[in-house]
C-alpha cells in the first residue's frame, strides 16, 4: 500500500510542474467580487432598434492584491439567456481583469468585468456530498474509490492536459494517461492480484481498439472536432492544436470508466468462479466470462447511449425542427452518435478480451503471495 501511494505522488510530483509552467502564462489572474448596489440603465438602439438594458454594478473585490477596492462595472442585458448575466445585491461574481496601460501598477491601471456568477461553493457542497455517500456507503473500498477518482481528475487537469497544449499528440497522451488512471484505480479497488491485472489489461486493450475506431470514424465521417462553441473558443486561443485528435481522445475518455467496470466485472466474476471450482478450465472458465459479459453488455452499452443523450438533448429536441436527413449530417450530431458508437463498440470488444485474459492468468496463476489492500 505505501510502495503505492509512493508511486501515485511521484507521478503527481511530475505533473505538477507541466501544469505549473502553463498557470505562469496567466498575466493577471481572474478575481473574486461581490455585489454591493445595483443600478439600471435603458440604452436603446444596441441591436437592431431593440431597447436593451444595462446594470451599473458597484463591486467590492474580495481577492488578489486589489482585494478591498470597489469598482463600477458595466453588465450589459440584452434578452439572450445564453449571454445575460442578471445580477443583484449579494452576489458572488467571478470577474476578468485586463490591464488598460500595458502595466499593473495600481488599481487604476487595469478594467474589470463580469465574467460570471461565482458558483464554486455550491460544487463544491456537491462534491462534499457525493463523497460523503461514497465513504459511507462503500467504506474502505469507498475510500480507495476516492482517491482513485481525485488521482483520475489529477491526471487529465495535470498531465493531460499540459501535454496536448505543448504539442503532444493527443491521442497517444490520452492513452498514456487512461493507462495510468486504470492502474490506479483497478489496483487501488482490487489490490494487486491476477483478477486486477487481467481487469487492466482488457481495458487498456479495448482503450486502443476506441482510439483506433475513433481515428477511423473521424477520418471516413469527414468530422472537424469543432462540434461545440467552446472548440472555437479554443481555437482563438491555440490554432496551432490538432482538433480532430482532441476530438478522438474525448472519445476515449468518454469511453475509460464503462470499460473498466466492463473488464474488473468480468475478472471478478471469473476469479470467484475459479475460487469456487478450481478444476475449471480455461474454456470453461471464459465460457463462464462470456456469459456474464452478454448480460453486461446490453446494460454498458445503454448507459453510454443515455450518457451521449443526456448531454445533447437540446440536440434531440432540435431534431422536431429539422428535416432528419439534415439533422443527422449536422456535424455536432454526428460526432455525438459517432462518439456513443465507438464507445460501445469498444465495451463489446472488452469482454471476450477480458474474459479470455482473465480466464487464462487467473487459471495458471501459481501458489504466490498477492498483495491486497482490503
Amino acid at each position: 500500500m505505501k510502495k503505492f501511494i509512493i508511486f501515485c505522488l511521484f507521478i503527481l510530483g511530475l505533473i505538477l510542474p507541466a501544469r505549473a509552467e502553463l498557470n505562469q502564462d496567466l498575466e493577471l489572474p481572474s478575481e473574486t467580487g461581490v455585489v454591493e448596489s445595483v443600478q439600471y440603465e435603458d440604452v436603446p438602439n444596441l441591436q437592431q432598434g431593440a431597447d436593451n438594458v444595462k446594470q451599473i454594478v458597484a463591486v467590492k473585490v474580495t481577492s488578489g492584491k486589489f482585494k478591498g477596492t470597489e469598482r463600477n462595472v458595466d453588465n450589459m442585458l440584452t434578452g439572450n439567456p445564453a449571454y445575460d448575466i442578471p445580477l443583484q445585491k449579494g452576489d458572488r461574481v467571478i470577474l476578468h481583469v485586463e490591464s488598460n496601460s500595458g502595466q499593473v501598477l495600481s488599481a487604476d491601471d487595469v478594467d474589470f468585468f463580469i465574467a460570471d456568477i461565482k458558483r464554486d461553493r455550491t460544487l463544491i457542497w456537491t462534491a462534499g456530498v457525493f463523497f460523503l455517500c461514497l465513504i459511507l456507503v462503500g467504506r474502505k473500498k469507498g475510500v480507495f474509490s476516492l482517491i482513485s477518482i481525485l488521482a483520475t481528475v489529477a491526471l487529465i487537469f495535470f498531465l493531460l492536459v499540459p501535454l496536448i497544449l505543448h504539442g503532444f499528440c493527443p491521442i497517444a497522451s490520452t492513452v498514456v494517461v487512461c493507462i495510468l488512471s486504470s492502474i490506479i484505480t483497478i489496483y487501488l479497488v482490487g489490490g494487486f492480484n491476477a483478477k486486477s491485472s487481467s481487469a487492466i489489461l482488457g481495458t487498456v486493450i479495448s482503450l486502443m481498439i476506441s482510439g483506433l475506431l475513433s481515428m477511423l470514424v473521424i477520418f471516413l465521417a469527414r468530422l472537424t472536432g469543432f462540434a461545440g462553441e467552446e472548440n472555437m473558443f479554443l481555437y482563438s486561443a491555440h490554432p496551432d492544436l490538432n482538433f480532430k485528435g482532441i476530438l478522438a481522445s474525448s472519445m476515449i475518455i468518454a469511453a475509460l470508466g464503462a470499460l473498466m467496470d466492463t473488464s474488473v466485472s468480468i475478472a471478478s466474476t471469473i476469479n470467484e468462479i475459479y475460487e469456487t471450482n478450481k478444476n475449471l478450465t480455461i474454456k470453461q472458465l471464459f465460457t463462464s466470462g462470456m456469459n456474464v459479459g452478454r448480460d453486461i453488455i446490453g446494460t454498458m452499452s445503454n448507459t453510454l447511449i443515455l450518457v451521449y443523450l443526456g448531454s445533447s438533448l437540446s440536440l434531440v429536441l432540435l431534431s422536431s425542427n429539422i428535416d432528419l436527413q439534415k439533422f443527422f449530417n449536422l456535424n455536432q450530431v454526428a460526432t455525438e452518435v459517432s462518439s456513443a458508437l465507438t464507445g460501445s463498440i469498444a465495451i463489446l470488444a472488452c469482454v471476450p478480451v477480458t474474459a479470455i485474459i482473465a480466464a487464462y492468468m487467473i487459471k495458471n496463476q501459481k501458489d504466490k503471495v498477492e498483495f491486497d489492500f482490503h
